[in-house]
């Protein structure tokens, strides 16, 4: 694949400007440099999503990842934000 930039006039929504428009800001990139970036992520396909089931309690299950989240770390951490 050649690696030269074309020059083009495209004609956008307000809906499709204002989207290109906030990612490229968030991500501190130009509008041109934005929709390439999606384009791109558009062409390699959606990411893998794991599954979420429901549990007993009505409540979304996340998948587990190996790692056991403690009352003493969730302690430890809203501790730390209210410093």
């Amino acid at each position: 694949m050649q690696n030269y930039h074309m020059r083009t006039t495209i004609t956008l929504s307000e809906e499709a400007h204002d989207f290109a428009a906030y990612y490229a800001r968030a991500r501190g990139l130009t509008l041109s440099a934005a929709i390439n970036e999606l384009i791109k992520k558009v062409e390699a396909g959606p990411e893998e999503i794991p599954a979420t089931r429901i549990g007993p309690n009505g409540l979304p299950l996340l998948p587990r990842t190996g790692r056991v989240i403690t009352s003493e770390m969730v302690k430890k951490y809203s501790e730390d934000e209210l410093e």
